[in-house]
């Protein structure tokens, strides 16, 4: 059995200065969850879905060593416990989901920068959703 390595091409020192990787993101996008929230009466009691969006730019920029999961975000990991926080009590406001959500992306090493949004996608039938976001930068991206 040959070993695919030996039919990959090197290209260390091939690539232009111009094209180095300067930044690096993992996402999870518009992750459904079932989350008692709201403030009207009507909503209290009664689970809605929340849609998810996460965006945490790394510290590191170069791909992990040999295409090992252990070099690597866990993202059931992140799914895991954005679904725990989600469910962990019951929320007045989607800022306060948002926040906590953050604050516990925000607190992992090699976090750079992080934008967490929510939305509440059966609000309004005229709406895609409704929801909030934060990040800690100003701007489209870091």
């Amino acid at each position: 059995m040959t070993d695919l390595a030996e039919f990959t091409p090197r290209l260390d020192g091939l690539i232009p200065p111009a094209l180095a990787v300067r930044s690096a993101k993992i996402h999870l996008d518009s992750l459904a969850v079932m989350t008692d929230i709201g403030f009207h009466d009507f909503e209290i009691g009664t689970p809605q879905r929340l849609l998810i969006s996460v965006e945490v730019w790394l510290d590191e920029t170069a791909a992990p060593d040999g295409d090992l999961a252990a070099g690597a975000w866990n993202y059931d990991h992140l799914r895991l416990e954005i679904e725990r926080i989600a469910s962990s009590r019951r929320f007045n406001l989607q800022e306060t989901v948002a926040r906590e959500i953050y604050d516990w992306i925000a607190a992992r090493a090699g976090v750079r920068a992080l934008r967490v949004g929510t939305s509440k996608p059966d609000v309004y039938p005229n709406a895609r959703g409704v929801g909030v976001e934060i990040a800690s930068f100003s701007g489209a991206a870091p």
